[in-house]
């Protein structure tokens, strides 16, 4: 697929996604898809391989989170400043974030948002770091680490397909800010999880996701510390 026909395919995804991104964004989103292609036939970061199905699977998938996740954090629905211009106000840890999925996405489309990358694998963490620098993230950064041993306070923890909501919620607690809460990206609606959630985790929206060009089932599920736990 050219170069043309991938940058049709995002801002056609993006329309539909309801999304505008600030200045420069889609030219580092498709930058990024660029080099997770290169790295990827070396170090196996994703094993989707074909471009537009990467457009699809991963920068798509990620960039429908950026409205409920704003919206969440009550800030504004269209971020507009650029990364250089932008002064991060709220820290977001992606865990589990492989080739910085949605981590860079995210950091990418909301130059307001801090946001730390962390994986165990050394060269995941280091591709990042590499994202960041080369496409001047400053709102970016990945760290080669255990999450367990990660301090924080974390505004809000975030992983794709990365464990068990209760492993998820049980792994991030001590990096969770007081009023902190987890965001899940999960496939179905996952029942037997939410019911397997220990007590003082309480699953407060569930919010169903369509993803342009995805024929797949894709929801959100925001945690919090329950209130009895709360500091």
């Amino acid at each position: 697929m050219t170069a043309a026909a991938l940058e049709a395919a995002l801002r056609h995804g993006l329309a539909e996604l309801g999304l505008s991104l600030p200045d420069g964004a889609e030219r580092q989103l498709l930058a990024y898809l660029d080099a997770l292609g290169r790295w990827n036939r070396v170090y196996n970061l994703t094993a989707v391989r074909e471009p537009l199905d990467m457009l699809t699977h991963h920068l798509l998938d990620s960039l429908a989170v950026v409205v409920p996740l704003r919206r969440q954090l009550g800030l504004p629905a269209q971020p507009v400043a650029s990364a250089q211009d932008s002064v991060p106000g709220v820290r977001v840890l992606d865990v589990g974030s492989g080739g910085g999925l949605p981590g860079v996405v995210l950091a990418m489309a909301c130059p307001d948002l801090a946001v730390t990358c962390v994986d165990a694998v050394a060269k995941k963490a280091a591709f990042i770091g590499q994202v960041a620098a080369t496409l001047r993230l400053p709102n970016l950064r990945g760290v080669h680490a255990r999450v367990e041993s990660l301090p924080g306070p974390y505004d809000v923890i975030c992983a794709r397909a990365f464990a068990a909501l209760a492993d998820f919620a049980a792994c991030t607690r001590a990096a969770l800010a007081p009023q902190g809460v987890w965001l899940a990206m999960k496939g179905r609606m996952p029942h037997d999880e939410i019911a397997a959630l220990p007590a003082t985790v309480e699953v407060f929206h569930v919010e169903h996701l369509v993803v342009p060009g995805l024929d797949a089932k894709r929801c959100l599920v925001w945690m919090r510390p329950a209130r009895a736990e709360s500091p």
